[in-house]
């Protein structure tokens, strides 16, 4: 019997995840709950050298805060 992955927060079913890899159906679930466009942040690549430590200047606080939610 698999479990109601609508219950599970994001960190409960990303775990199962990992332990259950074979399980497409709450890969799919996981999946389903992500909106990429809405929170994303484009990068388009630097033209110099200037615009690419601009922009990981930009990527830093963005990685840091993601670190922080792996937590």
């Amino acid at each position: 019997m698999k479990p109601n992955y609508s219950e599970m927060t994001n960190a409960q079913l990303r775990a199962y995840i990992l332990q259950h890899r074979d399980d497409l159906d709450a890969m799919e679930a996981f999946f389903a709950r992500r909106s990429p466009d809405a929170e994303a942040t484009w990068f388009h690549p630097p033209k110099t050298a200037e615009e690419w430590h601009q922009q990981i200047e930009m990527l830093r606080p963005i990685l840091e805060r993601n670190s922080n939610h792996e937590s």
